[in-house]
């Protein structure tokens, strides 16, 4: 019973994340998306896998890898400021 409830928050996290973008209240390359994303899909990647369903566990999984990655990404562009003058080939 716990692990459907648990199960459930995570969807809930995904379809929230994608409602809230499609609705242009999100951007999809924003932290707060993209981490409601790789938190949701990694719930649901471990009710997955306690579930042996392997399909699923590629599909959460992955997604879960994607979302991470695009965070981290974001972080770092978050982080490090643009150099003056435009960047490479303004000089």
């Amino acid at each position: 019973m716990i692990g459907q409830v648990v199960s459930l928050i995570g969807a809930a996290m995904i379809l929230a994340a994608f409602a809230a973008q499609q609705a242009k209240r999100l951007p999809s390359d924003g932290q707060l998306y993209l981490a409601l994303n790789f938190a949701g899909s990694a719930i649901l990647t471990y009710s997955a896998i306690v579930a042996g369903s392997w399909g699923l566990i590629a599909l959460e999984g992955s997604w879960a890898v994607i979302s991470l990655a695009s965070l981290a990404k974001a972080g770092r562009k978050r982080r490090i400021p643009s150099p003056p003058g435009g960047g490479r080939g303004s000089g």
